[in-house]
């Protein structure tokens, strides 16, 4: 969805777009990355900590209550005020009864043009979780997060069926032209390669539309996509327009591929223990 610069009017936005996924028989909800304001990280601004919220607070409040009501799992995003100058980039799990499962607090933490996000959020230290729901034992990791093998595969080794993405992504209008396609396609291919090494379902949940003016503008691309145990594309939004995906995960498809590709059973286990190095020299 796209953002207005009002809290309250995104989070009813939400609201009601969960509303109508789960009339349409969606059964776990995601909504993207920092969805309660624009996309604010866009430069280093003070006052902007005043986006912030506890946790339990406005958001998890309101969330909770619309997974008790409609039965369905909800996967939030918020900006977590933890206490005075401890801030967090949060997802939030909320169980189809209402019970808030757990937090992921973004590990992996950006500092690029217009995504001064180091200025803001404390690294995760909660590490890589997956938490089992009604419906599925799924993983949120979220946006920057989603460029680490590493973070995939813990995930999937802690049992997720199904890893989602809550995003803020774009491009930035005057290298559109010349790498805008290829960043895209990256973003995408990076994803689709962490459901085939891991053999599980990926939903990347990102945001639409411009932000910002003209001299620090961002265009959201869009292109939410849930991609399968072998990398397929199973739906794909646009990048212009505000959607929401539908898509059923089967967990059978999980088994059927793991047999036949079975990467987590070939693991050399006894043989990485220098990946937790920073380099190798």
């Amino acid at each position: 969805m796209s953002c207005s610069r009002d809290p309250a009017e995104n989070l009813a936005k939400a609201e009601w777009r969960i509303r109508e996924a789960a009339g349409n028989g969606a059964q776990i909800i995601c909504v993207q990355e920092l969805f309660r304001s624009q996309y604010f990280c866009r430069e280093e601004r003070a006052e902007l900590f005043d986006l912030a919220e506890p946790v339990p607070g406005p958001t998890t409040d309101s969330f909770a209550a619309l997974a008790r009501e409609l039965a369905v799992v909800i996967i939030g995003s918020v900006f977590e005020r933890r206490t005075a100058g401890v801030y967090h980039n949060t997802a939030i799990v909320i169980d189809a009864d209402g019970s808030i499962c757990g937090l992921y607090r973004k590990m992996h933490i950006p500092d690029d043009p217009l995504y001064f996000e180091k200025y803001y959020f404390t690294p995760g230290d909660l590490g890589f979780r997956a938490f089992d729901t009604r419906y599925a034992k799924i993983a949120p990791l979220v946006c920057w997060d989603q460029w680490y093998p590493e973070a995939a595969r813990l995930a999937a080794l802690r049992g997720a069926q199904i890893l989602f993405y809550p995003t803020a992504i774009g491009w930035h209008p005057a290298e559109k032209a010349e790498f805008g396609a290829a960043q895209h396609d990256a973003w995408r291919t990076i994803q689709r390669s962490h459901a085939i090494a891991n053999g599980l379902f990926v939903a990347a949940v990102n945001r639409v539309g411009y932000e910002g003016p003209p001299e620090h503008c961002l265009e959201f691309w869009g292109a939410s996509f849930v991609a399968d145990p072998f990398g397929q594309i199973l739906a794909e939004a646009s990048h212009g327009r505000e959607e929401t995906l539908i898509v059923n995960c089967d967990p059978r498809r999980i088994e059927e591929v793991r047999r036949n590709w079975p990467f987590l059973r070939d693991r050399r286990i006894d043989a990485y223990s220098p990946i937790s190095s920073r380099v190798i020299d």
